[in-house]
């Protein structure tokens, strides 16, 4: 099946999440990227989650569908494979995502005098150059301190790395966007993306720093309540939980009808002189309002109120465990989810693309051994012989495919 980037080929010389995301969004689109590791692999080359075998199903499966190159990037020789690759001729070629960050040899300007029509986008942490990963920018973003409930004093962390995704799509937008600039100009590129301003342009971006001016303080925490409208779990009689969200007029007209509350609402709205039709209105009455509807989640099982729910179409989801997923998976219940291969044989569960295109997801893409294309590659983008590619074994400048050893590496 053809895909919209195929033909198209990236150099990827990243690590941990957002550089291998923007990566695999491009090579599940049809491109085909050559990821460059160290020889053994890089810090995150075995970071968990990971299988009883030591195989990392994070590293796995975020590299899904690249081509591995383990390259001993110490050395000169090492560092002008790497400048070569990235700097390759072709219309298609010269397309370059990495996070190294403070490395002269690899700094941009090096890279363009070789090819001046390179896209090159660089993750950083901040724009200064100092580290950072999603976990700290979210906690200097605020957001941590106005999660979790609402008697809890310290700050909350998440453990979905939300802008290490987010930053992930923003690379693939990049380069797409600096390949269409390309197309048109004959130009190169240069795009910087800080993990720190994918994270304040979030919480900019929705209004939140503006209501903390307007506060000069923090918006205070609401447990599972959704902010600004109305939103909450319940429990139903057999111990499930469920989370009900009415953010429009009609969900709340909906859901209040479903649950035989409708007169109840309308005595309330009377006597507290509230238009419940408005958003805001349900959101300050919020616990008034699931302290009413709480009885009729309690006197049902949930499946009788998944299928009510279903039928009234209020807008609802069940609290699962990702086993349940797992579960749901192993009934073919969603066609993003694909079952793969680590490099040892043993299975794994990965995503396809969540793009559809003409309906299809596409592949999910074979999971790489660490180095398992380095010969082809060489060969094929930079035409050295097999004579040079074993000379370049003997000094180790590259490794053998599949080699898991690295000393240096941190354990974990």
């Amino acid at each position: 099946m053809s895909r919209p980037l195929d033909g198209l080929h990236v150099v990827e010389c990243a690590s941990f999440v957002a550089g291998p995301t923007g990566g695999m969004t491009l090579a599940q689109m049809g491109a085909d990227v050559i990821r460059i590791d160290p020889i053994g692999g890089g810090s995150d080359h075995r970071r968990w989650p990971v299988a009883p075998t030591g195989e990392s199903y994070y590293w796995a499966s975020l590299n899904k569908g690249k081509r591995s190159v383990a390259v001993d990037m110490r050395g000169d020789e090492g560092r002008e494979l790497v400048l070569a690759l990235a700097a390759a001729p072709g219309p298609d070629r010269g397309v370059l995502i990495d996070n190294v960050v403070g490395r002269r040899w690899m700094a941009h300007e090096r890279l363009a005098e070789r090819r001046p029509d390179l896209v090159h986008v660089r993750l950083q942490g901040h724009p200064d150059g100092r580290p950072a990963v999603d976990y700290t920018v979210n906690a200097e973003a605020g957001v941590p301190l106005i999660t979790g409930g609402e008697d809890w004093a310290g700050p909350v962390n998440h453990v979905l790395p939300a802008w290490d995704l987010i930053a992930g799509l923003s690379v693939a937008t990049g380069v797409l966007a600096a390949l269409h600039q390309r197309a048109r100009t004959g130009r190169g590129s240069y795009i910087e993306l800080a993990l720190s301003d994918v994270a304040l342009a979030g919480v900019a971006n929705l209004g939140w720093l503006s209501e903390a001016a307007d506060r000069q303080g923090e918006r205070p925490r609401q447990g599972n309540h959704v902010y600004g409208s109305f939103g909450v779990d319940f429990t139903c009689r057999d111990g499930e939980r469920v989370m009900v969200v009415a953010l429009t007029e009609g969900q709340w007209r909906a859901l209040r009808t479903v649950t035989g509350t409708a007169e109840v609402f309308t005595a309330l709205e009377t006597a507290l002189q509230a238009n419940l039709a408005d958003e805001s209105e349900r959101y300050r009455l919020r616990e008034t309002i699931a302290a009413v509807i709480r009885p009729w989640f309690a006197a049902r099982d949930l499946a009788q109120v998944g299928k009510e729910l279903d039928t009234a179409r209020v807008l609802w989801g069940r609290y699962r465990g990702m086993a349940d997923v797992v579960g749901d998976h192993r009934r073919e219940a969603h066609a993003v989810l694909a079952d793969v291969e680590l490099p040892c044989g043993r299975p794994a569960i990965t995503a396809r693309s969540p793009l559809r295109f003409d309906g299809d997801h596409g592949p999910a893409g074979e999971c790489p051994a660490l180095g398992r294309d380095t010969e082809t590659v060489l060969a094929e983008v930079l035409g050295l012989t097999a004579a040079e590619i074993g000379g370049l074994y003997d000094r180790r400048v590259i490794g053998p495919p599949g080699n898991l050893t690295n000393p240096h590496m941190e354990a974990g």
